[in-house]
């Protein structure tokens, strides 16, 4: 029981890492390229896909840590199904149609907790990008309408 304790601690520090180490990358990306202060619906359009599709990738990669884990663990038949498992349980859709073998089954319930920490986390980053994206817009508006009154 402790292993396995100390397994799930593992896991969780290591999904943590890579939202940490994803959200850095994403922060350094949006700051380069000065996407927040871009005007445009085009280039507010493609700021709000480019977050989404990263910040999936960044869950995807939490994901596969968790399937893979459960496959080289033999909790799941192949990694596929591992994968499978652990995102329907990272996401708390809950299906119910795998479950780990008993001795693993406190790690569902954890990967869930954890899965929905890190997509608040995404919500957060995601809600602050795009905050500013449009602070940033009425700000210019603001100044520019006021330049245009006599």
């Amino acid at each position: 029981m402790l292993l396995k304790l100390l397994f799930v601690c593992v896991l969780v520090v290591v999904t943590v890492g890579i939202h940490s180490v994803g959200f850095a990358i994403l922060l350094r990306a949006v700051i380069k390229s000065r996407a927040v202060t871009k005007s445009g619906v085009w280039s507010a359009t493609w700021l709000v896909i480019a977050l989404a599709c990263w910040l999936l990738v960044i869950h995807l990669a939490e994901i596969a840590v968790w399937g893979l884990f459960y496959f080289w663990q033999g909790c799941m038949p192949d990694a596929r199904t591992g994968i499978y498992f652990s995102a329907v349980t990272y996401t708390t859709v809950g299906y119910g149609d795998l479950v780990l073998p008993r001795p693993w089954r406190m790690l569902a319930p954890i990967e869930s907790l954890t899965g929905i920490l890190m997509c608040g986390l995404s919500t957060g980053i995601f809600f602050a990008i795009v905050s500013r994206r449009i602070d940033y817009w009425v700000k210019v508006r603001h100044s520019k309408n006021r330049a245009d009154r006599p």
